[in-house]
């Protein structure tokens, strides 16, 4: 409409000719006279093709469209079983042409589709809190990385939960519950999930799921009651699929930068407190912070917190290590080969064989990792000392100053891989404090040996003597104390001489 209106303006107003019109502005000159004779605003429509090839075979594929139309919508034939029923009667066109047709006769007997509507959803005080996943990316410790936040959401009082983990498995899963019902200060009746695998093994008929037997070990810890939803109808926990967009537009943009896992848990902790002093969406009188201080004393309380780990059976490898997720821990030297039961939980690997832990590590994440403690090294060190000078557990063992230097010297000596592992297996015992005493006092007299580190060490653990005299009964004190007699000594070096 803007070129007719320029086109005209020129015409009528700067008494421009059609040929300088259409020469100024690019257009032909039939164009120009068209234009001159438009008064209202031209629509263009858009003309429904024909289609010669379904011809006749419109009638048969309207016959089928009516008779399923009363049928429920699992047992409907899609556009494309359809044109192949057309084939299978000597139909030749092409697809589109009957997903077209099929397209238009629904829309004009079928009516709109009910797909964008709800029902509102109304859920009573402590009654359910649903549950998310995210995907969001974060900068931990200068390291740019994809994150996953477990999101929760009280349904009564909007009150959310957001706790941040490396990855999305079942260990995140179990210790991210525990995290909430802690923040949350007890638990509700119900949690809502979509099917995500660490939660339901199996999707069976209707609302019937089997959960996870770890989850359900969750469940009844906690004692409460999850709920899945139904397979692609995120609307029946739309609160929290909401909050997903929400937090990471509040929380994540722009880029958040922490130095760990705990100080990012932390802050945003401390955002979800926060965030609860925004207006509730129903109750706009009221705050979510003063929604959710009715429904808290509705919660179940926390009698214990669940230890949320999970357990599998691996073999220790002949270095003394097992395999957790393309990383490698260490246990003690005596398992080697034998199979030990590890216990994974978000920030810890427990080793445990005969009912006790026999090694605890912190987890680490990523590919190729080697986490060692030297201790469960020593026995080994004792047959083979030599591994002491090169063993990748020694390498980057962090020991203090003073058994540092000590160590440097005395590997230097003859037969000082022996003598060191000697000072090691005895601070095994004692501890490494009164061996780094020890080392000190050795560096203060300035002869370096493993026979004085070691003097000086049982000095340093030999048990004290008792500062109070000892009272002796009765009877047993002698009458007359001897006499020390110099001149015996004499006589026996002169009867050797003599001799």
């Amino acid at each position: 409409m803007d070129i007719i209106y320029e086109i005209r303006r020129r015409h009528a107003v700067q008494k421009q000719s059609i040929s300088a019109i259409a020469r100024d502005m690019g257009i032909s000159r039939p164009t120009v006279r068209k234009h001159l004779k438009t008064v209202d605003e031209p629509k263009y429509q858009r003309s429904i093709s024909p289609s010669p090839k379904l011809g006749h075979f419109a009638e048969p594929l309207t016959q089928w469209l009516e008779q399923e139309a009363a049928l429920p919508r699992p047992r409907r034939r899609t556009a494309h079983r359809l044109f192949e029923g057309l084939q299978a009667i000597g139909y030749a066109g092409a697809y589109d042409s009957v997903q077209r047709f099929v397209k238009r006769w629904k829309s004009a007997n079928l009516g709109p589709k009910l797909t964008d509507a709800f029902v509102p959803l109304v859920f009573a005080p402590g009654d359910a809190c649903q549950f998310d996943w995210s995907q969001e990316t974060v900068q931990i410790a200068g390291v740019l990385q994809t994150i996953k936040v477990a999101h929760f959401r009280m349904a009564y009082s909007r009150q959310m939960f957001v706790v941040a983990y490396p990855c999305e498995k079942q260990e995140m899963v179990l210790e991210a519950h525990c995290c909430a019902f802690a923040y949350l200060g007890g638990v509700p009746a119900r949690l809502i999930y979509d099917n995500l695998k660490t939660v339901v093994d199996a999707v069976l008929v209707g609302k019937a799921r089997q959960f996870n037997r770890r989850f359900l070990t969750l469940a009844n810890h906690y004692q409460f009651e999850p709920v899945a939803c139904t397979p692609a109808s995120g609307w029946e926990k739309g609160q929290v699929e909401n909050q997903v967009g929400n937090v990471r537009e509040w929380l994540f943009t722009p880029l958040a930068c922490f130095e760990s896992f705990t100080t990012l848990n932390a802050w945003l902790a401390q955002r979800c407190t926060e965030l609860a002093q925004r207006q509730h969406p129903v109750q706009t009188e009221r705050t979510i912070a003063d929604c959710f201080a009715d429904e808290q004393p509705l919660l179940r309380p926390v009698q214990a917190r669940f230890d949320g780990y999970v357990e599998e059976m691996l073999r220790v490898s002949s270095t003394c290590l097992v395999r957790v997720d393309r990383n490698r821990y260490s246990v003690p030297a005596r398992f080697a080969g034998q199979a030990v039961s590890v216990r994974l939980t978000a920030e810890q690997i427990r080793m445990v064989a005969q009912g006790e832990v026999i090694a605890t590590h912190a987890r680490v994440f990523g590919r190729d990792q080697l986490v060692c403690d030297p201790w469960h090294y020593l026995p080994i060190l004792e047959k083979k000392p030599g591994a002491l000078r090169n063993g990748a557990p020694f390498a980057e063992w962090d020991l203090p100053t003073a058994i540092l230097l000590v160590r440097d010297r005395i590997l230097k000596q003859p037969k000082g891989d022996s003598a060191f592992v000697e000072l090691l297996l005895l601070a095994g015992e004692t501890g490494l404090d009164a061996l780094e005493v020890a080392c000190e006092l050795t560096l203060e007299s300035g002869i370096i040996s493993a026979a004085i580190v070691l003097n000086e060490l049982r000095r340093l653990i030999a048990p004290s003597t008792p500062s109070a005299l000892i009272n002796l009964p009765d009877g047993i004190a002698l009458q007359q104390e001897p006499l020390a007699n110099c001149q015996r000594y004499d006589n026996l070096r002169g009867e050797t001489y003599v001799h």
